[in-house]
């Protein structure tokens, strides 16, 4: 018995219409902007800028390891590279009636002792290099992400969980070389119960040993769901122009992101001086332990 003729013509338009509205690998390279789907996590994909070579391995495709120069390790570049120009040319000339740059320089110092000091004690003060480091990598990379086609450094949660190591494993060497054993008293906070300290202690270590998650995924989590609510907004201006007479909607979305751009801005300075004071804490807490 014959198969019937239809069959054939719709799988084929059924196969057809699928790969028209979810193209896939390489059919997205040779669509138009315009025909390009809205995807916002595009702009936090890591990219190979180029090659440095394979170490290791049997000599096979794959295996070994395969290391890179990436757009995310140009940005971390180009940010400290920003931060070192800022501070020696602002410092290079110290004159007595201080010109832009250097009191920019001078505020910038002022504002990050300023906040050591007050909320790490003068005894914190030894960690001022380490903080305004923090601070100032943080706020640059943050800014950079404002920028058109520029990589955010920030929204991947493996730079700032690395940081987030760096202050914790600072407290937890410096707390036990400065205070010797007397440092586990941070898990025994003064004034309590004796009755309690067996419900209070884990509690305690369940908190310090969290730090360093709650301290990395504000930061991260702040900075990646701003940018995603920009480009959203930013795709929905983009497709409504392109709708014909819906396009006079267009001005609600694009309000709305140019709001969003200057809340994020907000946002960069306001998470690169929390992560600072956060530090600070907690430097603080390894200082004195039991306060």
């Amino acid at each position: 018995m014959p198969r019937p003729r239809c069959r054939p013509i719709r799988r084929r338009c059924a196969t057809k219409q699928t790969s028209e509205w979810f193209p896939t690998g390489n059919d997205l390279e040779r669509l138009d902007v315009a025909e390009k789907p809205i995807e916002p996590i595009h702009q936090f994909r890591i990219t190979n800028l180029f090659d440095i070579g394979n170490f290791g391995g049997n000599g096979t495709a794959g295996s070994g390891t395969h290391l890179a120069f990436t757009n995310s390790a140009l940005f971390m570049v180009l940010t400290v590279g920003v931060i070192l120009a800022f501070l020696v040319l602002g410092s290079n000339r110290r004159a007595i009636v201080p010109g832009r740059l250097q009191l920019m320089t001078e505020m910038t110092y002022e504002f990050v002792a300023n906040m050591v000091r007050n909320t790490a004690g003068h005894d914190g003060m030894k960690f001022l290099p380490l903080v305004g480091s923090l601070f100032m990598f943080v706020l640059v990379a943050n800014l950079f992400g404002m920028f058109p086609y520029f990589f955010t450094v920030t929204s991947h949660l493996i730079v700032t969980v690395m940081m987030a190591l760096i202050v914790f494993l600072t407290v937890v060497i410096y707390g036990f070389y400065k205070n010797g054993p007397r440092f586990l008293k941070l898990f025994v906070p003064s004034g309590i119960p004796w009755y309690i300290i067996w419900l209070v202690v884990p509690i305690e270590i369940l908190s310090f040993l969290s730090r360093p998650v709650s301290h990395s995924l504000r930061l991260w989590g702040n900075v990646l769901a701003g940018h995603i609510v920009l480009k959203v907004f930013g795709g929905m201006v983009v497709a409504l122009l392109g709708a014909g007479a819906w396009g006079l909607v267009a001005v609600l979305p694009f309000g709305m992101a140019v709001a969003m751009t200057g809340l994020e801005v907000l946002v960069a300075a306001l998470q690169a001086f929390v992560f600072a004071v956060l530090t600070c804490v907690y430097l603080h807490a390894a200082m004195h332990p039991g306060h």
